[in-house]
């Protein structure tokens, strides 16, 4: 008697973990991937000699004794991963000169905001006391048994006060508490900003831990170890094959139907594809409930984005990986969207995303105009392109203006605009 047959829909991160837990518990596993390379939003790609990254800012479970470690180690070989651990996280910039650090290293990051912000020092101390503290935080972990779970629960409960408190603002409105304009700019900036504030404060506490680091390689090189472990397993991985439904019979999941009328009928099928598209298009809105439909509803979505990249032929490790540049004149990026400032990231410390002496540059952009994009590709398809241009000279021109380097500096440039639209924090074309 064969085992049973599970058919999971997309190969992203989850969809992967996903399909290598289940070969690990004996299941018989059809993976399938409309595109042609998996990884879905963790991915990244090549222009002439750069790579340039669209998804990993960091990596979470570097230190072998830290949280999520050991969960990364069920699905992949995590010690060959090489980590690059950033003393600068993440910098401030005005075009006047004006510079606020953001180290890695909490005692670091105390001294900089106290020297630039003295104004600010009893909400700092309340920011650092905060990151101190969630450094010790004991995470859960959801697959421990009885009685571990007990105990795991009674370690949680004396930070449950903390984490309510924090989870209910979001990083923008935290930000609003401080009187200097760097340290406003910082938590204000960004499409990131409307998360809770408890995320930043995670990133920071697992950074100063060294539990967070990027990835050389970036996220495909996450992405190839966890399909590497899933081949080892013996999992089957397809990819270029669309789901059309989900084929259900007495309210069960069945199968799925492909793109062409093919049919793969399976025991379980688990969907690690968009919810939206699960919910309303594979299942055709069948099983909709009230609170899903006031969910899609009411929350409000990521903007979508546009993303330039481009190459520089020359090393710019002066500059830290993530830098938000606020702008003195603000940048129009399409009729509903204005920035004041601009988030890049600089990848120096990746020697496999350009040739020694060079830098790979990407910038992204929020559009809050989808239709705008779309309308232009599909009926002005030679305005699309001069749009295009026009962002990506305009933030060409604040990055060369910020580096201090001339144009004869420049590589390559390449630009993607106005494909992605994110749908309550799943991104999908």
């Amino acid at each position: 008697m064969s085992s049973p047959r599970v058919v999971i829909i997309g190969a992203g991160i989850a969809g992967l973990c996903a399909a290598v837990y289940a070969r690990k518990c004996g299941y018989r596993v059809e993976l399938i991937e409309q595109h042609d390379s998996a990884g879905g939003l963790a991915t990244s790609w090549r222009r002439g000699d750069y790579t340039f990254e669209t998804c990993l800012h960091w990596f979470t479970g570097a230190n072998p004794k830290g949280a999520l470690n050991a969960q990364w180690r069920e699905v992949f070989d995590v010690t060959k991963l090489s980590f690059v651990y950033p003393e600068e996280f993440a910098r401030v910039e005005t075009e006047r000169g004006e510079r606020l650090r953001i180290y890695s290293n909490v005692d670091r990051l105390e001294a900089e905001l106290l020297r630039q912000a003295p104004e600010d020092a009893a909400e700092i101390g309340h920011l650092i006391a905060t990151i101190r503290r969630l450094s010790r935080f004991p995470m859960p972990d959801p697959s421990e048994s009885w009685p571990g779970k007990g105990i795991a629960l009674l370690r949680v409960l004396p930070y449950m006060r903390l984490l309510h408190g924090w989870s209910r603002l979001s990083i923008r409105d935290y930000g609003e508490r401080f009187h200097n304009s760097l340290l406003r700019g910082f938590f204000g900036s960004g499409e990131g900003s409307q998360l809770s504030m408890l995320a930043l404060l995670f990133a920071l506490a697992w950074m100063n831990e060294r539990n967070g680091a990027y990835v050389v390689g970036g996220s495909q090189a996450i992405i190839r170890l966890i399909r590497e472990r899933l081949d080892e397993l013996g999992g089957h991985l397809r990819l270029g094959a669309r789901v059309e439904k989900i084929l259900v019979e007495r309210d069960e999941a069945v199968g799925v139907q492909l793109a062409g009328g093919e049919i793969i009928r399976a025991d379980w099928v688990v969907s690690a594809a968009d919810g939206h598209a699960t919910i309303y298009e594979l299942l055709g809105g069948k099983y909709n409930d009230e609170v899903t439909e006031r969910t899609f509803r009411t929350l409000t979505p990521f903007s979508s984005y546009l993303q330039v990249s481009f190459g520089v032929a020359r090393d710019l490790s002066a500059q830290p990986g993530f830098v938000t540049r606020v702008l003195d004149a603000p940048l129009a990026v399409d009729p509903d969207t204005t920035l004041s400032a601009l988030s890049l990231r600089f990848f120096h410390f990746d020697p496999t995303f350009a040739p020694a002496g060079k830098t790979a540059v990407t910038c992204f952009l929020p559009t809050r105009n989808f239709t705008f994009w779309v309308d232009l590709q599909r009926n002005e398809p030679a305005r699309y392109q001069a749009e295009k241009h026009r962002v990506a000279e305009a933030v060409i021109a604040i990055v060369e203006d910020g580096a201090r380097f001339p144009q004869s500096h420049r590589d390559d440039r390449y630009i993607n605009a106005g494909n992605r639209h994110s749908v309550h924090g799943q991104l999908a074309r």
